[in-house]
């Protein structure tokens, strides 16, 4: 396999409804990830987007070929990748597969959605299509409840008071807010910078026992990368970031995966995967951009990734383990509680992070200093679907 490095990243503003359509915000962030690679769009050689309710937010299919044909790229395979929240993680591994391979040497990949522009009530009927459409959703059971449910497990699982978890649930908000106040493509930049665990504790309850502030945005926005072989990047910039691992696993509905709960295999499978591929271990990662959708999300993902004991994840926010400068820098961005999450896009958008803190562009406030190794953590549906990227400083 050859090498495959970062070249460029783009990004639009995740945010509220916006009123560009799906091509639009693609050509926004892939215009900006191909010039920061300086190259052209006929450069490209194949693009990969990871979309999930385009035909629901604007009645628009096949937005792959429209998008590449509106950035210039023209008659280039372009594939539409999608995997609930985790399809630009998807698309990006894939693009990855193609360069190592050495069958491309340009690959152009990326995400975008308009989840917010939905509504809330639509988007909340299409999210919950994945999970098992035929039991799961006529039960009542859409996302925020599968994350409830998990949280009522967690804390009897490891004999935690629930009362104590909520209040360690609400730290990992507040250091999410934190992060996001401070960087300007977050949909709450410039927000809840003085949240409290008051505060997240007595916001309106969404589902018992998570409140509004335990809970992530709809969001609109996309994110795009440029990857190239080794041989291109060293032409091309002075500081490539290699992709060296990635780790992808799936299970069934969430019934199937009881036996392991409130643990998600799929996850721990995934990031083995790529721990090995890439020939690190968790005490080798710097920062990670994981998907914390809901608080409690936050615990379970970093204990299923290895950072902490398992039970032992809330401890650790309390102790600023999984903050700047702690012993892993957790969503730096901040995540998908406060700087948004535009399922489609949302993969990208953390490839988008990790390599701006490895090259040292982030805003100082939230910029992890020294950080060589990074992590992305991307699930899709309620365990169905997880993807894993490990990302290393090559200069």
């Amino acid at each position: 396999m050859k090498k495959v490095a970062v070249v460029g990243v783009g990004e639009t503003n995740f945010s509220g409804p916006q009123d560009k359509t799906e091509v639009e915000l693609f050509a926004e962030a892939a215009m900006e990830a191909i010039t920061e690679s300086n190259l052209k769009p006929e450069d490209i050689k194949a693009l990969f987007i990871g979309n999930v309710l385009g035909d629901f937010s604007e009645g628009q299919g096949m937005v792959q070929a429209f998008a590449a044909e509106n950035i210039g790229c023209h008659h280039v395979p372009a594939n539409k990748y999608e995997g609930a929240c985790a399809s630009a993680s998807m698309a990006i591994r894939d693009a990855f597969i193609w360069v190592a391979s050495g069958f491309y040497d340009i690959v152009l990949a990326g995400g975008v959605e308009r989840a917010a522009t939905m509504g809330t009530g639509l988007a909340t009927r299409t999210f919950a299509m994945f999970s098992d459409a035929r039991y799961e959703y006529p039960s009542g059971i859409t996302f925020p409840a599968v994350f409830a449910m998990l949280t009522h497990l967690y804390a009897d699982t490891y004999g935690i008071p629930l009362e104590k978890l909520r209040e360690q649930m609400a730290k990992v908000s507040i250091q999410s807010y934190r992060h996001g106040s401070v960087n300007p493509r977050a949909q709450f930049f410039g927000k809840n910078a003085d949240m409290t665990v008051e505060k997240v504790l007595g916001s309106f309850m969404v589902s018992s026992p998570l409140t509004l502030h335990d809970c992530c945005p709809f969001s609109d926005g996309a994110a795009a990368v440029v990857l190239a072989s080794e041989e291109v990047a060293k032409k091309l910039t002075g500081k490539p970031v290699y992709i060296t691992g990635v780790g992808q696993s799936s299970s069934g509905p969430l019934c199937n995966q009881s036996d392991y709960l409130p643990r998600i295999r799929a996850r721990e499978i995934s990031s083995r995967r790529a721990y090995d591929m890439a020939g690190v271990t968790p005490q080798d990662i710097d920062l990670c951009e994981l998907h914390d959708c809901f608080s409690i999300a936050s615990l379970i993902a970093a204990e299923s990734l290895g950072f902490f004991e398992f039970g032992k994840a809330g401890e650790a926010w309390e102790k600023g383990e999984a903050d700047i400068g702690g012993r892993v820098a957790i969503n730096p961005s901040g995540g998908l509680k406060s700087k948004g999450h535009p399922i489609g896009a949302t993969g990208a958008g953390q490839v988008y992070e990790v390599t701006r803190q490895l090259r040292g562009e982030v805003e100082p406030e939230r910029q992890v200093e020294g950080a060589r190794t990074g992590l992305t953590d991307t699930l899709g549906g309620d365990g169905g679907t997880l993807v894993n990227i490990i990302l290393q400083r090559g200069w």
